[in-house]
C-alpha cells in the first residue's frame, strides 16, 4: 500500500474510532486518534499478520499496552478485516459486546488484555522473549502512551529487554504530552524520554508520530537494529485530525456528542477527500 493510501486508511481509522465512542457513549477519543497513523502503519504495511488467521503461527504481535486508547487498535483490526467493522463501530462497550472499552482476548488477533498501565509492555517483553527461545520469527510491538512512562514497572520491562538482547521487540510510545490530569510534565515529568530508554540500553528513534514516511522508515531501521530492542518515540497530537479535540486534555476520556460527532466526520472526511 502506498503512503497516500494508507494516510487515507488512517483517516478511515479515526473515522472508526469517533462512530464507535459516539455510539457508545463513553471512551477515550484524544489518545486513540493520536495513535491512529501508527496502528494503520502496523497492521496494514508492517506486521506479518493474517486476519483470516489470527493465530497463525510465526506472527508478528501487537500488545496495545495503554489500553484506553484500544479503539484505536480495534478501529485499524476491523478495517483489516479481523471482524465485522460495524460490530465494532456498534456495540463498543456493550452489555455483552466482545468490544470492550479496553482490548480483551475475546476478539480474533487480540494478544493481551489490557488497562493496566505498564502491564502490557511487560508481557510484550515477555512475549518477545518467548519468541527468542522458540526461535519463532515473530516480531513483537508494544504501543505505549507517554503518561503510562510513569509507571515503575515500565522501566523494569525496559531494563529487562536491554539485558536479554530482545531485538525482536519494538516499542512504540504515542508522546502527546497530556494525561488525564493534564500535562505530563505538570503531572508528574517523564521527558527526556529517549535519553531516559537510551540510559537502559535501547536504540531510540525519534519521528514525527503522523508523518506516515517517517513511521514506516522507523520500522525498518528497527528490523535493522540487531542486539537490543528498539523505542521509536512518535511526536503526537491529542485529538489528531479532530480540530476541537486537538492537544486538549478534557478529551482524554469522554465521547462526542451528536453535534460533535458530525463535525468530527464531516473534518475527517474533508481531509480524505483532498488526499
Amino acid at each position: 500500500m502506498d503512503i497516500r493510501e494508507l494516510e487515507k486508511t488512517a483517516l478511515d481509522v479515526r473515522i472508526g474510532i469517533i462512530k464507535a465512542l459516539h455510539n457508545a457513549g463513553s471512551g477515550h477519543p484524544g489518545g486513540s486518534l493520536s495513535a491512529a497513523d501508527i496502528v494503520t502503519a502496523l497492521y496494514f504495511e508492517e506486521m506479518n499478520v493474517d486476519p483470516k488467521d489470527p493465530q497463525m503461527k510465526g506472527r508478528d504481535k501487537c500488545v496495545f499496552s495503554k489500553g484506553h486508547a484500544g479503539p484505536a487498535q480495534l478501529s485499524a483490526m476491523g478495517t483489516a478485516g479481523f471482524f465485522d467493522m460495524d460490530d465494532f463501530t456498534t456495540n463498543l462497550r456493550k452489555i455483552g459486546s466482545k468490544f470492550q472499552g479496553h482490548p480483551n482476548t475475546k476478539i480474533p488477533g487480540i494478544e493481551m488484555a489490557t488497562g493496566s498501565l505498564g502491564q502490557g509492555f511487560s508481557a510484550a517483553a515477555g512475549m518477545a522473549m518467548a519468541n527468542k527461545l522458540d526461535k519463532d520469527p515473530g516480531r513483537v510491538y508494544a504501543v505505549l502512551g507517554d503518561g503510562e512512562l510513569q509507571e515503575g514497572i515500565i522501566w523494569e520491562a525496559a531494563m529487562s529487554a536491554a539485558h536479554y538482547s530482545l531485538d525482536n521487540l519494538v516499542a512504540i510510545v504515542d508522546h502527546n504530552g497530556l494525561q488525564i490530569d493534564g500535562r505530563n510534565d505538570d503531572v508528574m515529568k517523564v521527558s527526556p524520554v529517549g535519553d531516559k530508554f537510551a540510559g537502559f540500553g535501547w536504540n531510540v528513534i525519534e519521528i514525527d508520530g503522523h508523518d506516515m514516511q517517517q513511521i514506516l522508515d522507523a520500522f525498518a531501521k528497527a528490523r535493522e537494529c540487531k542486539g537490543r530492542p528498539t523505542v521509536i518515540i512518535a511526536e503526537t497530537i491529542k485529538g489528531k485530525g479532530v480540530s476541537f479535540m486537538e492537544d486538549q486534555a478534557g478529551w482524554h476520556g469522554k465521547a462526542p456528542d451528536d453535534e460533535q460527532t458530525q463535525q468530527a466526520l464531516g473534518e475527517l472526511e474533508a481531509a480524505k477527500a483532498a488526499l
